[in-house]
Formats: C-alpha cells, structure tokens, sequence
C-alpha cells in the first residue's frame, strides 16, 4: 500500500556543500525509481503480504470505525492506496468522498475492488503521483501506510507531507497522526552466523584466487581487499531484518526520533541525528543494535481522536508485524554488566545511490557503572 510518488521532488543523493553553500539535490530520475521502488507494489502477492498483517491491519482498521467522527461526512485523501483497503474502510466509516492515489497500476485492481463492494460512488481510484495530481477540492483526512523498515526507509512520508502541505485543510487530520524510532542494544546469535558467513565467504575467495592462479596464471590477491571490503558490508554492515524476542533486547530501548506528522518537514527526515542512553540490565553480550519504530493515531489537539489506536513493531512474542526490526550486528561482540551505561550516537541519512534507502552511523561508548570508560566503537551500517 506504499506507492503513490514518483520521487520527483525528491533527493537521490545527500545533499552536499560546495564553497561552503548547500548544493541543490539533482533530481531523481522517474523511470529508475519506479524500476527501483515503485513496480514492486504493482503486484498482488506484495499487497497480499502486508494485508496478512494483523498488527497493521487492526491498527488501521480500529483506528478508522472507532473514530468515525474524524470520517462521517468528510473528505479523505489516501496517499498509496495499494489495494485500496484503507479507502474503502474510509469509505465505510462514512466519508463523503475518497481519493485514492495510486502511482503503480495496482491501481487498477483498487478500482476494481472499490467497484466490488459497491463504493465506486464514494472512492476515486487516481493513478499518478500524488506530486502530480490535482484534486477538486481539499481534504479533511489524509491517511496513508507510509512507514517501510525503521520507518524512514523508502522515504515515502515525503510524499505524505507534499499531499498534506497542498491538499489538508487547516483543520485536517492525519492518520497516522505522530510516530516514534526506537534503539536498544541487543543480545543474538546473528552475530556469529554472519562472521561464520563472512568468514567462509573470504576462504572460498582465497580457494578460487588459488585455482585462477594455478590453471590460468593470473594473480587476483591485488583483488582481495576490495572483495573483502564488499562481502563485510553484505554480512556484517547491512542490517538484517528480524523478528526479535523481547528478552533479546540487554538494555532500556532509547527514542531516538519522534515526530508529528501535522508538521513535520522533509529537511527534518533527510537526516536524523539522536544522542541517547541505554543502561544493560543483566551480566551479558552485547551483538548488536534493534531499531524498530511505532506510530499512533491521536487526531490533534483541535480534534483529538475519540480512541487512541498504536502501531508497534517492538520486539514481541506474539505479535509480530511484516517490518520485523532492523538489526544492527557486531561482528565482534562485547561482554557487558548490569548498569552499564551505553551512550550511543545514531546518525541516519538517505544513501547516495539511492534516496530510498538509509546509511546508520552508530557510536557507543561503554562505561562501567561507577563512571570507569570501557570501550566505545563507531560503526557503519546500511538498511538496503
């Protein structure tokens, strides 16, 4: 249900400095991103994947018909509409009129699912990017599944803060209304496997360089760094998607971004800087790093929403959701205590090659707690 932009507007590149002045970003190429991003949610096995989720299912869904108020009568703007679910929900809550933005041509099987239950009166299935389009008039709702993993990865609220800024009116809500990132330092064999991983990926080089060598006479060792240097980014360096236990998480998870989605910037997303502290709770390893995020739907302060609704992708035994947590692993892990104080610095910002994707600077520092430092590393990471 994520895809309503073409990414346009939108940066494929950090922005940079020249002579000491902000660079302008280039612009992004549509064709590249909808081969990159967008043609994924074109097909009905990915929008059947994220319907399978209850977590998110039932959020949206109870947020909806247990805050009628914020629908009966009004209009709606659904930011990639994807299947049309939310639309049609919206719909059914009573809403005036629905526009439903789909950039990819699920937009037809939205149209023909929104004519299926008899709400084609209601819900207009619009296939463009919602940088692109026009609507008649503006909105009382914008609702929108934004959120991809670590909930800023495939920066589609870009997109959602273009629609509100032209379409919300004054009064307007958004659903969901705020969100939350989450850090916390974890314990898992993750990191094992992956420098077992690493470790054989490196043996069967040196194998392969061996017989090059000896049937081809070629020497390849001048290519070993570089082939090392790509494998330990694969295996260590990206974040690995996973479905932790709770009693995974060593240490008291940090909010390391919250955000209101009423007046939130792009500018404030493109790069989130947090400096946080986590404290071990037990005599144990430290592998790694979970980030996971939640968001809720609370109207706003002129209009509160009648129930309160949360989704949570947190570490949980029983309900778990299709973002899972993004794992940040240690190659090398550490042996902590109980009241050990981590000091961590997070810097996240949009990839080079691809503004969809996220580069994660992590620091921690260690110490013991009676003040002693014991170690403190920075590292590196990608969620691709």
């Amino acid at each position: 249900m994520r895809s309503s932009s073409n990414g346009g507007a939108m940066s494929g590149r950090a922005p940079g400095t020249f002579g000491g002045v902000k660079s302008s970003p280039p612009p992004v190429d549509k064709e590249v991103d909808y081969a990159n991003y967008f043609c994924t949610y074109s097909f009905l096995y990915h929008q059947k994947d994220m319907l399978s989720d209850r977590v998110r299912m039932d959020a949206y869904y109870n947020s909806i018909f247990e805050n009628k108020h914020h629908f009966a009568g009004k209009t709606v703007l659904d930011v990639g509409t994807g299947s049309g679910i939310l639309a049609i929900w919206s719909a059914q809550a009573g809403a005036r009129k629905v526009y439903a933005v789909e950039a990819t041509t699920m937009a037809d099987h939205a149209r023909a699912l929104v004519k299926a239950n008899g709400l084609e009166d209601v819900v207009e299935v619009i296939q463009g990017s919602v940088e692109d389009i026009s609507l008649p008039e503006k909105v009382d709702v914008i609702i929108s599944e934004w959120m991809g993993y670590f909930l800023l990865r495939e920066s589609m609220f870009d997109s959602v803060i273009s629609a509100r800024d032209r379409w919300l009116k004054p009064t307007g809500v958004m659903y969901p209304s705020h969100a939350r990132m989450w850090l916390a330092p974890i314990k898992s064999t993750l990191s094992e496997r992956k420098k077992n991983d690493l470790d054989g990926a490196m043996a069967d080089w040196d194998n392969f360089s061996d017989e090059i060598k000896s049937y081809y006479g070629v020497d390849m060792s001048v290519l070993t760094k570089p082939f090392a240097l790509e494998q330990e980014k694969h295996y260590i360096q990206t974040a690995v998607w996973n479905d932790l236990n709770p009693l995974q998480v060593i240490g008291t998870p940090t909010l390391v971004k919250e955000m209101d989605c009423l007046t939130a910037t792009v500018s404030e997303i493109e790069e989130v800087r947090s400096n946080v502290t986590s404290v071990i709770n037990g005599h144990t390893t430290l592998c790694g790093f979970g980030g996971w995020f939640d968001v809720q739907f609370r109207g706003r302060k002129e209009d509160p929403a009648q129930q309160d609704i949360e989704l949570t992708t947190a570490p949980s035994e029983r309900h778990c959701t299709h973002w899972g947590q993004q794992v940040f692993i240690m190659s090398n892990p550490i042996n902590v205590e109980e009241g050990d104080n981590l000091n961590l610095g997070l810097v996240m910002s949009r990839s080079k090659e691809n503004h969809r994707l996220m580069e994660v600077e992590l620091s921690c520092e260690i110490k013991e707690a009676s003040g002693n430092p014991k170690e403190a590393f920075k590292k590196m990471y990608f969620i691709e």
